[in-house]
């Protein structure tokens, strides 16, 4: 399995790859577009599968079904046994038509969401506020000297904002462990714009959401178009513009996964912990147990030198 990595300079200890669980809030709301409802057993055995392979965080957000994802992942972690110390959490605010002052207001529905577990990393789910980085940030350290969360973090932060919230943490002793970031081997934009050289510069870990392009880089669209026919109407827009571009990156994720006896997913997950160090993690979904089995077996996944360089030569063209 692989080996625990730092979450920034917090000392908190995360797998390579936690399990995102923003489908948690399918069939609700707008997230009825995007996911299909999935049942609460299903997600009590999707939430089994992560722990018991060794995938010790799992991350939500306030804005997933208003709290239902949250929810969901919390009755899932109690009806197993888990206990607080055996799992990190990590949610999100959403800062958008709000402002800083609306952190300590609603923190209270975070905690009550997750009761009983410990919120360890509370993240600014993007820069569209009212309130500056160094606002917010304030607000936060206020959470964390109150005992209320343990950490901080950002999401879809660009490299200046990055360096503003870290300045601000900064000044009260406390430092930015998180920025929450697309990237994958179809999005590597963060390469060029700044990003990730800035997280490597503060030792600020690079979260990637959606590290599989929303599952274009398993292969299953490639192989049997239909696939798209039952997929939920939000996704299926945004993944047929990308399917036909990424064929080349699944043709070579297609045989790095046979030399390995492994799926491209896996092959695709293993590039993206270990292509920048420990300097990135991942989060992928699942509405499967197998999709969170996959997930496992990519962090016991080792390429080879030529394969990383393959699978960086195929991608090129998704740094722009």
């Amino acid at each position: 399995m692989g080996r625990l990595r730092e979450l920034g300079k917090t000392g908190i200890k995360i797998s390579p790859l936690g399990l995102g669980v923003m489908q948690f809030a399918g069939g609700k709301g707008l997230f009825k577009f995007a996911f299909p409802s999935l049942p609460e057993e299903e997600k009590r055995e999707i939430v089994q599968a992560a722990a018991a392979g060794g995938i010790n965080w799992f991350d939500t957000a306030e804005m997933y079904g208003r709290g239902l994802s949250e929810r969901a992942l919390a009755a899932a972690l109690e009806d197993l046994g888990v206990e607080d110390d055996q799992v990190i959490i990590a949610t999100k605010w959403m800062p958008f038509l709000r402002t800083a002052r609306n952190i300590p207001r609603t923190i209270g529905e975070r905690l009550d969401n997750l009761h009983p577990y410990t919120i360890d990393l509370y993240q600014v789910h993007n820069p569209w506020s009212f309130s500056s980085p160094g606002a917010e940030m304030k607000a936060m350290a206020n959470l964390v000297e109150a005992g209320k969360i343990r950490s901080v973090g950002v999401s879809n932060f660009n490299a200046d904002q990055m360096r503003r919230a870290h300045s601000a943490l900064q000044d009260r002793g406390l430092v930015l462990a998180s920025n929450q970031v697309q990237y994958s081997l179809l999005h590597r934009e963060i390469e060029t714009n700044g990003i990730l050289e800035t997280a490597r510069e503060l030792r600020v870990t690079i979260i990637a959401w959606s590290p599989l392009a929303s599952g274009v880089l398993t292969g299953k669209f490639h192989n049997n178009p239909r696939l798209l026919e039952n997929t939920p109407f939000g996704r299926r827009r945004m993944l047929q513009s990308q399917i036909e571009e990424s064929q080349p990156v699944i043709q070579v994720l297609e045989e790095i996964a046979r030399e390995h006896d492994a799926e491209p997913a896996q092959a695709a997950l293993s590039w993206l912990i270990n292509a920048r160090g420990d300097c990135v993690v991942g989060i992928p979904g699942a509405s499967k147990v197998d999709h969170v089995q996959e997930s496992v077996g990519a962090m016991d996944l080792v390429l080879t030198s030529r394969e990383m360089e393959r699978l960086d030569e195929v991608s090129l063209r998704f740094r722009k």
